[in-house]
């Protein structure tokens, strides 16, 4: 596939990119050079090669989720600038 200099301002204009003719011809002469390395790679033999998302393996490292019963809830409400029972109290925010 060939990059032409119309599909070069197609995406300029999807883009609102204002281009000179140096910088269209430059940017379809850079995405033709990347369409033949595609190329190039395409052509090699990866029969039995796994597909892989990450160069290194991964593992997730996150705990999983587990409800607990808080006794720490009388600090965190000692520590509210006005409080009432159980609850902070805050100004009222809708008319």
């Amino acid at each position: 596939m060939k990059i032409t200099i119309k599909d070069v301002e197609y995406v300029a204009k999807l883009a609102r990119l204002s281009l000179t003719v140096d910088e269209k011809n430059k940017f379809a002469g850079q995405l033709n050079a990347i369409l033949e390395y595609m190329d190039e790679l395409n052509k090699l033999d990866t029969e039995g090669v796994p597909p892989t998302s990450h160069a290194v393996v991964i593992k997730n490292v996150f705990r999983t989720d587990k409800v607990e019963k808080s006794d720490a809830s009388e600090d965190i409400i000692s520590n509210a600038p006005e409080k009432e029972n159980r609850f902070f109290k805050v100004k009222k925010v809708m008319e």
